[in-house]
């Protein structure tokens, strides 16, 4: 069993805070402290820091089958903890026990992929067209990392930056979002448990980040960031990185479209809505914000939709039965009322849904609003929750134009059963991601990232690993 303390785990030891000061964890189900966890500061940070930079040299030296073995290693015990850890996750975050074990699952196949690309990077041997050169090309890690990671999908946001970090060669300091330690936390000991060497991997816990990440990141020893979180926080940490020049990949915001034409299977339009748009309680950066809806077939996708998503049942998620679990905390639900508040003095009707439940925890109930005005400001705002805002449209380029009116381009989702319309719409949309007639995109084995202020970079897939290495060029004159 994975024992998850609430320490730091710096250099392969567990530590309190050096200044001793701890922060609380909380059960967004019940707003009751699960526990209190170190809350580290800029000294945390150095010795972080210094750790990593001190474990680089060899860990890059380690073969790449002794790191693809490691993470294979860590693979198989995450699934043999699946509903210890589910468990973990749910208490921390919130969602039904159901979806957690589905991200444990999810969480666990990055290692087993990124285990599978450590053995596979390769480099080049060719002739320069003088013909008098040869150019000999290897790749090489890029160097201690910084890893900064949100509190919606704890465990596998974790293990999709680590994971290739590791197999790489690089080393790293992970800091976990304060709502969510414990799963990082737990991920840390299982990495331990694997055979990661001391060093390697560091996880700081804080509620203080600027004054964990800033120093870091300007520090000049730090080569690599990776950050999965909102737009604006990544303006920050891209200024932050500019004085060393650090290496970036940016997961950020959304606004994903979501659009149904008139020749669109309603049954799988629905069916992908509830996954685009619930997946996670709606807090997810791939979650489909704004729906637009043919004319011809808005009254009656609206009304499927609400049926399905009134049928859904809000609780607690380690109760048995539960689909829809609390949001994470009182603010993220305080935006989701502010949000549908202002539809609906816009003009919005509530199909279903619409109104915050009395009682303790961070509950809100899933909602579909139709006769959206384009005016209201969740239509420019990412809403992480689960309410599905209706909007209709008429033809083709008119949707194109509307979906692609915003500063975010990470997913969109098409539904239509003409192969030409659904590949021509794809391509129109200003994403690095398209759902065709399905609702759910994230997969290991893909590249997952966004255009324009949804971010840089890409994880997952073949090209994952490609953010952790760089590449080295030795010109050999042959004589």
């Amino acid at each position: 069993m994975t024992e998850v303390l609430n320490q730091l785990f710096i250099g392969g030891a567990w530590a309190d805070a050096a200044d001793g000061a701890t922060m609380p964890v909380d059960d967004p189900a019940t707003g009751e402290i699960l526990c209190h966890v170190a809350d580290a500061g800029a000294k945390d940070a150095r010795l972080a820091e210094e750790a990593a930079v001190q474990a680089q040299q060899e860990w890059a030296r380690t073969s790449p089958r002794a790191r693809s073995e490691i993470l294979r290693r860590a693979h198989e015990i995450i699934l043999e903890r699946t509903d210890e850890l589910a468990h973990l996750m749910t208490s921390e975050m919130g969602k039904p026990l159901a979806e957690a074990r589905g991200e444990v699952a999810y969480a666990a196949e990055f290692f087993r992929w990124f285990s599978e690309e450590a053995v596979r990077i390769d480099g080049g041997y060719g002739t320069l067209p003088d013909g008098r050169n040869r150019m000999l090309l290897s790749r090489r890690p890029v160097g201690p990392c910084l890893l900064i990671t949100p509190w919606n999908f704890p465990l596998a946001m974790g293990t999709r930056k680590i994971g290739p970090a590791i197999a790489a060669g690089c080393t790293m300091i992970l800091k976990p979002a304060p709502q969510t330690p414990l799963s990082s936390l737990a991920l840390a000991g299982i990495l331990k448990e694997a055979g990661l060497p001391d060093g390697v991997l560091n996880v700081v816990t804080t509620s203080r980040a600027s004054e964990v990440c800033e120093p870091l990141l300007r520090g000049g020893r730090i080569r690599k960031l990776s950050f999965t979180g909102s737009t604006a926080v990544g303006r920050l940490l891209l200024a932050q990185c500019a004085d060393t020049v650090v290496r970036t990949s940016m997961e950020l915001g959304g606004n994903a479209p979501f659009i149904v034409f008139d020749d669109a299977d309603l049954d799988v339009a629905v069916d992908g809505a509830m996954v685009a748009k619930m997946r996670n309680m709606g807090e997810a950066c791939t979650a489909a914000n704004r729906f637009f809806v043919h004319r011809s077939v808005a009254e009656e996708f609206g009304r499927r939709l609400a049926e399905r998503m009134g049928a859904l049942v809000v609780g607690p998620g380690t109760r048995d039965g539960v689909d829809v679990g609390p949001l994470i905390d009182r603010t993220g639900r305080g935006k989701v009322e502010e949000l549908v508040a202002d539809a609906v003095e816009r003009g919005a009707r509530v199909l279903v849904g619409g109104r915050t439940p009395e009682g303790p925890g961070c509950f809100y109930p899933p909602t579909v609003l139709t006769d959206v005005s384009a005016e209201s400001r969740l239509m420019d705002t990412e809403i992480f929750g689960p309410v599905a805002a209706i909007l209709t449209f008429d033809d083709e380029d008119e949707v194109l134009s509307r979906a692609n009116d915003t500063q975010w381009g990470l997913v969109g989702y098409v539904f239509t059963q003409g192969l030409d319309r659904g590949l021509r719409v794809s391509e129109g949309l200003e994403v690095g991601m398209v759902g065709l007639n399905t609702g759910l995109v994230s997969n290991p084995a893909a590249p997952f990232g966004g255009v324009k202020q949804s971010g840089l970079g890409r994880e997952g897939g073949r090209v994952g690993i490609d953010e952790f290495l760089e590449y080295q060029y030795v010109a050999v004159p042959v004589r």
